[in-house]
C-alpha cells in the first residue's frame, strides 16, 4: 500500500462521490471523507468506500475544512481530491519514486476539464498542486485555498503521474448560488488581506460563472497589472481568459494590448491561438495566419486542439476567405474528425458537384 492518504471534503455530493471513490479504491490509498453538512446520501456513500468518515461544522473557510481532513490522515503524504474529480490515469510505481526527497514540495496532478467551443466538446488541461507532506505544508485562504509551507511560502512543485477528469457539472441555479456565495467570500478576503494576482484571478473566474464579462475582464486586468510570475499556470490562464472576455465584449483594440505580453506567454499554443483569433476579429488575416501556423508548432498547451485541429480549422477558413479552396481543403483535412471541419469539407464537395 502506497503511504498516501486521500483527503476529501464533501457536501451534498451524492451525484458525484460514488464514481470518485470507486475509481480511487483500487489504488489502495487510505481514503478520508470529511462531510460539512450534507442532507443527501453523501455520508452513506462515503461509508461504503472510505476508510474514515468525519463531520466538520462548516465555518465559511475551506482551508479550515481541508486542514481538518489532513489532520485525520494516518500517512504523512496526503492527496487532495474533490468529489467531482474522477481518477483517469495513475502510475503507482512512478508516483512512489517521485515522492523521494520531496517532503517540502507539492506534487502537481493533471486535471482535464471539459468545455464547449464552436459547438464541439473539448478538453482543457491544467496542473494543480494536490499531493504534499502534511508535516511541511497545509492550506491557507478561506476560499480558493492554496497549498503553502508552514512558513506561509509557496512551495516548490514537481509533476506526478496522476490525472483526474473534472466532471464539474452543476445546474445553472446551483452555479449561480455557488458563485454568489464565493463572491462574498472573495470580496471579504480582498478587504481583509489586500490585492494579489491570485485573488484577482479568482474574482475574474467567479464573474465568468456569473456571466459578467465586464467585471471578469476588470479583475483579470488588475491581476495582470500586478506583474505576477508569468510561468504560473494561473497567470497564463488569466492572460488568455482576459483576451477571450474582451473578445466576447467586442473590445478588440483593448484585447490587442496583450501584444505587450507576447514574449511572456507566446511559448504556449493557447496564447498564440488567441492572438490569431484577435487578428481575425481585427480584419488582419495575414497576421492571423502567421499566429495559427505558429500555434501548430508549439508543444505546450492547455486547451486541446489549439496546436492542432482548431488551429488548422482557422487556417482553412482563412484560405477559404482568400479564395484558395485547394489550401482550405488541405487544412480542413488535417483536422481529422473535428465536426466543423468535416462540415466545411462536405460543403466544398457539394459546391464542386454543383459546378
Amino acid at each position: 500500500m502506497l503511504p498516501v492518504s486521500v483527503c476529501m471534503i464533501a457536501k451534498n455530493e451524492d451525484n458525484h462521490i460514488e464514481e470518485c471513490l470507486k475509481r480511487l479504491r483500487p489504488c489502495r490509498f487510505e481514503i478520508i471523507v470529511v462531510d460539512t453538512g450534507s442532507v443527501d446520501r453523501t455520508v452513506e456513500v462515503a461509508h461504503k468506500y472510505a476508510d474514515k468518515v468525519f463531520h466538520f461544522a462548516w465555518c465559511d473557510d475551506f482551508s479550515s475544512a481541508r486542514n481538518f481532513s489532513i489532520q485525520q490522515a494516518a500517512n504523512d503524504w496526503v492527496l487532495i481530491a474533490d468529489c467531482d474529480e474522477y481518477l483517469e490515469n495513475v502510475n503507482l510505481a512512478k508516483l512512489e519514486e517521485a515522492l523521494t526527497g520531496r517532503r517540502e514540495s507539492v506534487g502537481m496532478i493533471t486535471r482535464n476539464n471539459p468545455y464547449t467551443v464552436q459547438g464541439s466538446r473539448s478538453i482543457m488541461s491544467e496542473h494543480i498542486g494536490r499531493l504534499f507532506n502534511k508535516n511541511y505544508c497545509h492550506y491557507e485562504g478561506s476560499i480558493h485555498e492554496q497549498v503553502r509551507t508552514m512558513q506561509g511560502r509557496e512551495p516548490d512543485s514537481f509533476p506526478i503521474p496522476l490525472t483526474f477528469y473534472h466532471e464539474g457539472y452543476v445546474s445553472e441555479s446551483d452555479k449561480r448560488m455557488r458563485a454568489t456565495r464565493n463572491l462574498e467570500m472573495l470580496l471579504h478576503d480582498l478587504a481583509q488581506k489586500g490585492p494579489s494576482p491570485y485573488l484577482y484571478f479568482q474574482l475574474g473566474q467567479n464573474y465568468i460563472s456569473l456571466n459578467d464579462m465586464e467585471k471578469a475582464a476588470h479583475y483579470y486586468k488588475l491581476g495582470l497589472d500586478l506583474n505576477a510570475d508569468p510561468n504560473s499556470d494561473f497567470v497564463q490562464s488569466m492572460a488568455e481568459t482576459y483576451g477571450y472576455c474582451l473578445m466576447d465584449l467586442a473590445k478588440y483594440d483593448t484585447a490587442m494590448s496583450l501584444k505587450e505580453k507576447y514574449d511572456l506567454f507566446s511559448h504556449r499554443a493557447d496564447f498564440v491561438y488567441l492572438m490569431g483569433m484577435l487578428y481575425m476579429k481585427k480584419g488582419e488575416p495575414a497576421k492571423a495566419m502567421k499566429e495559427f501556423k505558429k500555434a501548430t508548432t508549439l508543444a505546450a498547451y492547455s486547451r486541446r486542439g489549439v496546436n492542432s485541429y482548431r488551429a488548422n480549422y482557422q487556417i482553412g477558413d482563412l484560405y477559404a476567405g482568400m479564395g484558395d479552396l485547394e489550401q482550405a481543403r488541405a487544412y480542413y483535412k488535417k483536422c481529422g474528425d473535428y465536426e466543423p471541419a468535416v462540415r466545411k469539407l462536405r460543403e466544398l464537395s457539394a459546391s464542386d458537384s454543383a459546378s
